[in-house]
């Protein structure tokens, strides 16, 4: 479609042209223009437009322009780029167009005047001037539309004489079928519409030049955010180049999903004024807004400056992904309920990158619905809700574990109240082997977590056995949001977990993505119910406990993409009670032998990882473990007699055992009751630790 011009047009008519066809949206801007240009006496004076770089305020004002050139106003255009910032620079750039006295500012011919400011953010030294001598010297009729990075500073506000005579408007991003009119408008073939509209994020600069990208032969298979487009975007973000602190608190609120000053002093590892300052600096930035929980970037501004740090220091960005995690990480542990909540969506994003073919994530619903417990009269609404997602077997189970385990199950509302989603969670350690069997699903997880490893006494076998959401099923979606905010929060609080189980139907989609997320499918766990098939992905936390499993997630989150393998978290050994204990007398024995020590099956358990957090254990650290059960015995002055039993056979110990009870004085049958008692003891507290973390 060509660009319509009369046959003399100039160069300028052309590019007028060009901007008129590919202009889209801003249709409640422009009519706010209209109403005014219709009325004899505007409905206000003032029409202020704000908004971050790129956003399209100065295309807006071109067409703002030929509104009032074609109702037969006087059109008088000001930048900020242009003036210095001082009345007497406005006034002189005025008077080329306007009649100016002491009082009054006006047009030659009588016709209404339009002014129209741009970069006003650059005026910003005469704002009070504008405010108070200026626009009051203008007739009423006047109409002046101002537009800038930042909103009207307060003092606009508290001068109650404005009133209803400034209109205020956040200029935001353009929603997805103008950004697709836009594409079209450029001619943009239709297949590709879809993937450049998720990476503008209906940003039109960010649009336009990927638009001209491809329309001079780019790619956009690949990631369309190339180093020279990102470079140009930040470079309108960003006014002026920010100091090294200013700058890493800038890549910080880029990664996090909300900033705080709290965040802020943790991971620029600075003082509370330090912190302070950075974060007055965000909040003054024109792409950052200021939510309820924190501040938060535009969408393509988190892009733009996540995608630049990526690029151009790889260990930068691992650095501030560590400080940032860490922050989360110390809030989960000591946070319960709707907070702890919150931060584990803190964390989950944070790992937003995390390759995968298909995330299973609605990011823009990401942290605005919270799971809360099915009531007893919302059951009937959920066993309808899987009804028809599932069919009537599903549904009779469902009714089934209702009955038996009701605080397992979470529903999602929407704003009316009515159930959105449901999320059943199931403890297959509290079901009956009957309930169990019953129910194709629980009985492969039930399998799977007994397959070549003990359930042990404590520990505690879990299962997601239903996912429903009445809108899309188990797509992306804020039910399937919730499921990682619930499964997380079970892998804190829950004491003793052993295996975790996720449901989900149409299992082969989810087989990259769970892989990753080190949640591999269960061979042989794939069950039919009703018309649909499931699979089983899990996770062995006997094998690999939550600390570990965060680890090797975050070093394969950051790997992102092509690169060398990256280091498995060990694989613990899981000893069956018996064996534990006879582990736990063989080093007592051992306890002065390193030699021997050094065999022992204990070094390969979750009792000495969780102690040493990183790398391998040693022999050195099952020695003071050990040691340090031993010395637990003191802590009860009626145990004494154990503590001596064992001290006289394994830390100092006598040369035979009739010799350690002739030293304790002791007949060598109640020595002999010390020590097993004391050991059994020392077994006992060591195995909460096994089972139960250490933690508890």
């Amino acid at each position: 479609m060509g660009d319509r011009v009369p046959p003399s047009a100039t160069l300028g008519d052309v590019l007028a042209a060009r901007r008129r066809r590919r202009f889209v949206g801003r249709s409640a801007e422009l009519e706010l223009v209209r109403a005014a240009l219709d009325s004899p006496r505007p409905p206000f004076s003032v029409l202020y437009l704000y908004g971050p770089g790129g956003i399209g305020k100065t295309s807006l004002l071109d067409e703002v322009a030929d509104l009032a050139v074609g109702a037969g106003s006087v059109l008088v255009r000001l930048d900020g780029r242009d003036l210095v910032p001082a009345p007497a620079a406005v006034l002189a750039s005025l008077a080329e167009h306007l009649d100016l006295d002491a009082d009054r500012i006006a047009t030659a011919s009588g016709q209404r005047l339009v002014m129209v400011i741009d970069t006003y953010e650059a005026l910003a030294p005469i704002d009070g001037w504008i405010r108070r001598d200026l626009l009051p010297r203008l007739p009423d009729s006047a109409v002046t539309v101002i537009a800038g990075r930042s909103p009207p500073s307060p003092q606009w506000r508290s001068d109650l004489a404005w009133g209803d005579l400034l209109r205020v408007v956040s200029m935001r991003n353009l929603a997805p079928r103008e950004s697709v009119d836009y594409l079209r408008a450029v001619g943009v073939r239709d297949e590709l519409h879809d993937r450049l509209c998720r990476v503008a994020h209906g940003h039109p600069l960010a649009l336009s030049l990927l638009a001209d990208a491809v329309l001079r032969g780019g790619r956009a298979d690949a990631d369309p955010l190339s180093p020279d487009l990102v470079g140009t975007l930040l470079r309108r973000f960003v006014d002026e180049e920010p100091g090294t602190v200013h700058r890493r608190a800038l890549e910080v609120c880029a990664l996090a999903r909300v900033t705080t000053e709290s965040l802020l002093r943790d991971a620029l590892g600075t003082g509370d004024d330090c912190a302070h300052d950075a974060f007055r600096w965000l909040r003054g930035l024109s792409f950052v807004e200021t939510g309820a929980d924190g501040l938060h970037p535009h969408d393509l501004a988190r892009d733009v400056i996540d995608a630049d740090l990526w690029w151009r220091d790889a260990d930068s960005y691992a650095d501030v992904f560590r400080r940032v995690w860490r922050h989360i990480h110390r809030t989960l542990d000591s946070a319960t309920g709707r907070r702890q909540q919150q931060a584990i969506f803190d964390l989950k994003f944070v790992f937003r990158h995390l390759a995968g073919v298909l995330s299973p994530v609605q990011w823009e619903s990401w942290g605005r619905y919270y799971p809360e417990p099915a009531t007893a009269a919302e059951h009937a609404a959920v066993v309808e809700l899987i009804r028809t997602a599932e069919g009537a077997e599903s549904a009779r189970l469902a009714q089934r574990w209702l009955d038996r385990q009701p605080d397992g199950f979470f529903v999602l509302r929407c704003p009316d109240g009515t159930v959105r989603g449901v999320i059943g969670l199931l403890d297959l350690t509290r079901a009956s082997e009957e309930d169990r069997d019953r129910d194709p699903g629980a009985a492969a997880a039930w399998r799977a977590a007994r397959r070549g490893t003990p359930v042990r006494e404590g520990d505690v076998v879990t299962q997601t056995r239903f996912v429903v959401d009445r809108e899309t099923y188990q797509d992306p979606s804020p039910t399937l949001n919730a499921v990682p905010i619930l499964t997380m929060q079970r892998y804190l609080t829950t004491r003793g977990l052993a295996y975790d189980v996720l449901v989900l139907a149409e299992p082969d989609r989810w087989d990259d993505y769970f892989a990753v997320a080190d949640l591999p499918r269960v061979d042989g766990g794939d069950f039919v119910v009703g018309p649909r098939r499931f699979g089983l992905f899990a996770h062995d936390f006997r094998r690999v406990p939550v600390g570990a499993w965060l680890e090797r997630v975050t070093e394969r989150a950051l790997a992102r993409g092509p690169s060398p393998p990256v280091p498995s978290a060990p694989v613990l050994l899981v000893l069956s009670q018996p064996e534990f204990a006879q582990s736990v007398k063989q080093g007592l024995h051992d306890l002065r032998q390193h030699a021997l020590l050094a065999r022992n099956p204990l070094l390969r358990t979750r009792l000495l990882h969780d102690r040493d957090g990183a790398g391998e254990p040693d022999v050195a650290l099952l020695e003071q473990v050990l040691r340090d059960a031993v010395a637990t015995l003191a802590d009860h002055p009626r145990d004494d007699k154990l503590l001596r039993a064992v001290d006289r056979t394994y830390l100092r110990p006598a040369a035979t055992q009739e010799s350690a009870a002739a030293a304790l004085g002791l007949p060598f049958s109640t020595y002999r009751r010390h020590l097993a008692t004391g050991v059994e003891r020392i077994v006992s507290w060591l195995w909460d630790q096994e089972v139960y973390g250490r933690r508890q």
